[in-house]
């Protein structure tokens, strides 16, 4: 039996109170601070679809508060793009478990 507790089973993730509070741009290009983004990319067009995957990956995985949230998560784009995001397993389950909308509809 293997005891060690791995690092994505506590890392933190921030999870807003409301979807509500996603208010981010649905369009344009956005530019992550480097506490978020420390890779040479950094700006993201949110009319590519690749680069709107991994600017929110990137923001779901790395936001500390949810203003963070809030200023580069757009609700209404995040609910669209939810089902092709590469998310770690435990984000994934804590953001569907606040927001079950989120969930696809198996077909």
């Amino acid at each position: 039996m293997d005891a060690r507790v791995r690092y994505a089973d506590v890392r933190p993730y921030t999870v807003p109170d409301a979807f509500a509070e996603l208010a981010g741009p649905a369009e344009g290009v956005v530019t992550l601070p480097v506490s978020l983004d420390w890779t040479p990319k950094q700006s993201y067009d949110l009319a590519d679809d690749v680069d709107v995957r991994l600017l929110y990956e990137t923001v779901l995985r790395e936001a500390m508060h949810t203003g963070e949230l809030g200023r580069y998560v757009n609700g209404d784009l995040l609910a669209r793009i939810w089902p092709r995001l590469w998310l770690p397993l435990r984000l994934r389950v804590m953001w569907e478990s606040k927001f079950p909308d989120l969930v696809p509809v198996a077909a």
